[in-house]
C-alpha cells in the first residue's frame, strides 16, 4: 500500500443515476433527448444543449423504479422489459456519482404522452434514425459520455441487425 499523506481533496456527492437507450430494432431507431446543461454552457458549448440518453437520479428509488419514471416523463415512452447492463462511474476523480446504464425496446404503442421533462426541464425527444445517432457521434453532434457507450454497446451487440 502506498503511504498516505495528507492532500486536500474535493469530492462532489450527487447521489447515483441511472439512464436507459430506447430502441426499435423493427424500425432500427433509437430514443434520445435534447436539453439545456448549464455545466456545457459554462465549458464553452455554446447553446449549452446536449443531445443524451434519457437519465435522471435516484433519489430513494431503486434502479429500474427511477429509468422507468424518467422514461416516461422525459420521453413519454412507457417501457415495458428493461435489461440492465452494468454500473459505472463516470467521473471518479471528483465525484461519487454511479451511473446504473440500461436498455429497452420500444414500440409506438407504447407512447403514453408527449415526453418533455417536468416542472423547469425543457426537453425535446428524438426518434432518430440509429445510423445517424452513430453519425452524430463522429460529427461531435452527441458529446455526452453515457450515451456514447450505450449507442456503442447497442452497434456491437448486434440488437438492432
Amino acid at each position: 500500500m502506498a503511504k498516505l499523506s495528507a492532500i486536500k481533496r474535493e469530492v462532489y456527492d450527487r447521489g447515483n443515476g441511472a439512464t436507459i437507450l430506447l430502441y426499435n430494432a423493427k424500425k432500427k431507431t433509437v430514443v434520445l433527448i435534447r436539453q439545456f446543461r448549464v455545466a456545457t454552457w459554462v465549458n464553452g458549448n455554446e447553446s449549452g444543449q446536449l443531445i443524451e440518453t434519457c437519465a435522471g437520479l435516484l433519489d430513494n428509488d431503486e434502479p429500474e423504479v427511477c429509468i422507468r419514471k424518467e422514461a416516461i416523463e422525459e420521453t413519454g415512452y412507457e417501457v415495458g422489459e428493461v435489461r440492465k447492463l452494468f454500473e459505472l462511474y463516470m467521473s471518479p476523480g471528483g465525484v461519487t456519482e454511479l451511473i446504473h446504464f440500461f436498455i429497452a425496446e420500444y414500440s409506438d404503442s407504447q407512447r403514453a404522452n408527449a415526453g418533455g421533462g417536468v416542472e423547469d426541464e425543457d426537453i425535446e425527444v428524438l426518434e432518430l434514425p440509429f445510423s445517424q445517432a452513430l453519425e452524430m457521434i463522429k460529427t461531435g453532434e452527441i458529446r455526452d459520455g453515457k450515451t456514447v457507450l450505450l449507442l456503442n454497446y447497442l452497434q456491437t451487440s448486434h440488437l438492432m441487425d
